[in-house]
């Protein structure tokens, strides 16, 4: 790589195989389309297709993409990695089917503003397209950060763009895997005094979601939970010293 990437995307990715042939180019594309030097980091996470042997022929011919391989699938995880490797002035998280170069030049133009800059699909301006029952679920999920959190925070799912320095700040500290890595990730940044900046999304489910929503919500609200008591353990820890 020629010089120090200023944006790095992360890709987490579990059996793709079958979409990610077509779908990374079109990512490569469109931030081909920001004049920015960048890297792509595709996190595989436990693939039992042949997701890696797709990424690994793409890598070879296009050395701004890289691959690392967890042997489990785990989404957050995968995010946690991908950071830590990542180079880039800015690191952005993607989904291989969800991702937006408008989004990322949003964000390099209030970069001295902003040390987050978060893809919200509650906030004025945005699109929401997805199901009702899903739209209510990311009302549901704000509602409940509010009340575990006091975050202002009102979407930690989505599009992403962090700060590197921030990155190597709070990455070590979170403790969440899964679904909600980000989120704690965010509630930590606020929490921190990190300036956050949250812009309009627009989303439409380009195929049809591969995991159940109402299957996670137990999983979720425990996981809230404990993100909850870590931090307030934290905070009582820092008291006493």
């Amino acid at each position: 790589m020629p010089s120090t990437p200023a944006v790095s995307a992360v890709i987490p990715v579990h059996n793709e195989a079958g979409f990610i042939d077509s779908a990374l180019p079109r990512l490569i594309e469109s931030m081909e389309s920001l004049g920015e030097v960048f890297e792509v980091i595709i996190a595989e996470n436990g693939s039992t297709d042949a997701t890696a042997e797709i990424v690994s022929r793409i890598s070879d011919t296009d050395d701004r993409v890289t691959m690392i391989r967890l042997p489990e699938p785990d989404y957050g995880a995968a995010m946690r990695a991908g950071f830590l490797r990542a180079k880039g002035a800015w690191i952005v998280n993607f989904d291989i089917d969800y991702f937006s170069a408008d989004f990322i030049r949003t964000g390099l133009r209030i970069k001295d503003s902003a040390d987050i800059v978060l893809a919200s699909k509650r906030v004025a301006g945005s699109d929401d397209r997805r199901s009702l029952l899903r739209r209510l679920g990311t009302w549901g999920f704000n509602i409940v950060l509010k009340m575990l959190f006091r975050s202002e925070v009102t979407d930690t799912h989505g599009m992403k763009m962090i700060r590197r320095s921030v990155v190597e700040t709070l990455v070590p500290a979170v403790e969440s895997t899964q679904d909600l890595f980000d989120t704690e990730l965010v509630i930590r940044a606020e929490r921190a005094g990190y300036r956050i900046a949250e812009v309009p999304a627009t989303v439409e489910e380009l195929r049809t979601a591969r995991s159940s929503f109402v299957k996670r919500i137990p999983r979720t609200l425990v996981g809230l939970w404990r993100i909850r008591r870590s931090l307030r353990n934290e905070a009582r820890h820092q008291a006493g010293e």
